[in-house]
Order: structure tokens, then sequence, then C-alpha cells
């Protein structure tokens, strides 16, 4: 074997080198294919299984990071950006799939669904373009464009149209703000409580698409009081 051969440079193991991290970058672009899948659930108002595409979206979305970092995708193939790809995927599963849900699905009044689904989507492109989108902490700064999780707050609550367009205006509203958000991940905390949270709304999740989103008031509301307790425990923390 050639020093170049040893320094991946050969055509031989420099590309073999090469393909586990590019799959990574495949791996994280499949989210586009499940937003995809979910529009076309959404187009035929089949809520379950475009929340189930979602699911997938996010599923993939939570693990590729660390496979990325595995296989030292940046490091090798500095070519393409995971940052870059991570976003696109990332608004429109997190953003366009499920705001064309709100605006057809008519949970909120017609006269304000339209123009309360653009600023949604303005709102976020600008939010998803901030370098500093995040504390040097790891929470969010503002309201961070969950708007998937939001939505699927909003089928199973089934709120008056009203308190639902006001709720997704605060929001929207919100995205700006000085409200630190939790990563339940990356923020450090609180840690087991926040994952403790976080499995139970995984769970009540799941329990939810079971039951075709409509788990009863119980589950309801307790998925909703998890979800404030994501959006609201930043408050508790120091800001940095």
């Amino acid at each position: 074997m050639t020093g170049d051969d040893r320094r991946g440079g050969g055509e031989g193991p420099g590309r073999a080198l090469r393909v586990r991290p590019f799959l990574v970058h495949v791996f994280t672009a499949c989210g586009a294919g499940c937003a995809l899948l979910a529009l076309l659930a959404a187009a035929r108002a089949d809520w379950v299984t475009m929340f189930v595409w979602l699911a997938v979206a996010l599923f993939i979305d939570g693990i590729d990071g660390t496979l990325a970092r595995r296989f030292r995708v940046a490091e090798i193939l500095p070519r393409w950006s995971g940052d870059a790809l991570d976003l696109v995927v990332d608004f429109t599963t997190y953003v366009f799939v499920p705001v064309f849900a709100l605006v057809t699905s008519g949970l909120l009044p017609h006269s304000v669904a339209l123009p309360l689904a653009i600023a949604i989507v303005v709102t976020s492109a600008l939010y998803f373009a901030d370098d500093q989108m995040k504390t040097a902490d790891n929470y969010f700064r503002g309201f961070p464009a969950l708007w998937n999780a939001v939505v699927f707050h909003l089928f199973i609550l089934k709120l008056p149209p009203w308190i639902a367009a006001a709720s997704v205006a605060a929001l929207v509203v919100l995205t700006f703000m000085p409200l630190r958000v939790l990563h339940p991940f990356r923020v450090p905390h609180l840690r087991l409580l926040n994952m403790a949270a976080l499995t139970v709304w995984s769970a009540l999740g799941i329990y939810a698409l079971v039951t075709a989103l409509d788990p009863g008031p119980l589950a309801a509301w307790t998925f909703a009081a998890v979800g404030i307790y994501f959006l609201t425990i930043g408050l508790a923390t120091a800001t940095d």
C-alpha cells in the first residue's frame, strides 16, 4: 500500500473511507422523503399517516448528528455541508408540511388561516437563518419553529378555532422574543427530569397516533402540559 493509499488518497481505501460518511448525509436527506410522504398524506387529509412520517423525520433528525460525529462527516466530506442539509430538511418537516396541514384542516378560522400560515413560514425562515438561534448553554432563543409539535398538539387538543389562532399568533411573536426554550438532549440542567418528560411526551404522542388523534381529555392535556414544560422551563434558568 502506498503512502497516498494510507492517507485515503488512493482510489480504493480513500473511496471506502468516504462511503459511510456520505451515507450519513443520505440518511439525513431521507428526512426530505419523509416530508414528501407526509405532504401527500396531508393532501388527502390522512392526518395520522402525515404525523407518522413527520415522526420518522424527527427520529432521523434526532440521531443523524450523533452519526455525523461518529463517522467524522464534516472532516472527511467538507464538500457537503451537513448543517445546510439539516436546515433544508428541518424546514420542510418542522414548518412547511405542518403549516400546510394547519391551513387545510380547519383548525383555524378560515379568515385568518392563510395570513397566519404565511407569518409562520416567513418568521421560521428568518429563524432558521439566525446563526445565534442557540445560547451558549444550548437553549433555543425564542420559539424554535417547532411547528410540527404545535400542530400535533392542536390536532389532539381540538381547541376552538379562535383560541387555536391566538395560540399560533402568540408563538409567531415569541419566535423573536428573549425566551429560552429547552433542547432536551443538549441542555445539561435538569437532564434526568427533561429526559423523563420527553419519554412521557413521546409515549403519549404514540398513544395519540394509535387512537387516531383522539386519546381522551386526560392524555391530551397531560401531553399539552409536558409541551408547556419544554416551552417554559428555560425561564427558570439564568440567561447566558
